[in-house]
């Protein structure tokens, strides 16, 4: 079923990263200009950090699991397989989980409730513009490999 058109690609919005990073600069900047703050002390290292820390501790998996199914970690390239290993036996999408949970992380650790408030619109960028069409580019390529897979497992978490 799998085709190996070199131009096979999900035809997604933008990478995840290039979605993340313009909301994550007007997060800087609106607490720049309007300091809020939200999570003193400790609490804000230790909770800040520990997401940081989940989601460092996830992408190593994540890339290994794509080098070791010798498929490109790009959503501008064709697929070549399907992992279900690692951390996608949990979620259709880890690297997706562990970017967020990188946000949530610096948000807290900078005290910043802007990059939280941005958060939500660069998430359904990221839905819309690009799990929901690699979704779709996933189906067409993997076909019933594909459905077996997204039945058995969550899309994020």
């Amino acid at each position: 079923m799998t085709n190996s058109t070199e131009h096979d690609t999900p035809g997604v919005l933008a990478p995840p990263p290039v979605i993340y990073l313009p909301a994550l600069l007007l997060g800087l900047v609106l607490d720049a200009v309007w300091p809020i703050g939200f999570v003193r002390g400790l609490v804000r290292y230790l909770l800040g950090g520990g997401l940081i820390l989940v989601s460092g501790l996830i992408m190593p998996f994540v890339l290994r699991d794509f080098r070791r199914a010798r498929t490109s970690f790009s959503v501008m390239q064709p697929s070549t397989a399907i992992i279900t290993t690692g951390p996608f036996r949990y979620s259709r999408n880890p690297a997706y989980v562990a970017l967020t949970l990188l946000w949530v992380g610096l948000g807290v650790v900078l005290d910043n409730p802007w990059m939280l408030v941005l958060l939500l619109p660069a998430v359904l960028l990221v839905h819309f513009g690009v799990v929901r069409r690699e979704e779709r580019y996933l189906e067409r390529r993997f076909g019933e490999e594909y459905h077996r897979y997204k039945a058995s497992v969550r899309r994020w978490l």
